[in-house]
């Protein structure tokens, strides 16, 4: 019978919402605040879901230890206290929005997990908007 375990973790990251191909007038309409020349930040709430069968040998879906420690490796060394438009390849011409964000979480994360495991991202940028992604 499935089952869905979940990690909670955080990070804080600024970020400009901005398309490169619009004008300044387009983007400020478009993005408003969150395209400040000067950047932004968020304090991000992210939880990670592993949705599968448990193994009756451990009693586990998947270790809780050892899905923290790949949050921390893939996510948080990675993008906490960062720049994500200028200190990460991912965003360096993909937009940070939450919602790319989330996408790119979940691509970090899913080679690293067993194929049998539904992994899905939820990610707040705030405390009233958040964005979920099941691949």
């Amino acid at each position: 019978m499935p089952i869905t375990v979940c990690r909670t973790e955080h990070f804080n990251a600024a970020h400009r919402l901005h398309n490169p191909a619009w004008t300044d007038e387009r983007n400020a309409q478009v993005f408003g605040k969150c395209n400040n020349p000067n950047y932004h930040g968020h304090n991000y709430n992210l939880t990670v879901r592993l949705t599968g069968d448990v193994d009756p040998e451990t009693g586990y879906l998947y270790d809780l230890k050892r899905l923290s420690d790949l949050i921390k490796a893939q996510v948080l060394d990675r993008y906490d206290h960062r720049n994500l438009n200028l200190d990460t390849e991912e965003f360096a011409h993909l937009n940070p929005t939450a919602e790319n964000i989330a996408v790119v979480i979940w691509q970090r994360l899913r080679p690293h997990l067993d194929a049998r495991l539904g992994l899905s991202v939820t990610l707040y940028e705030t405390d009233r908007n958040f964005v979920e992604y099941y691949g």
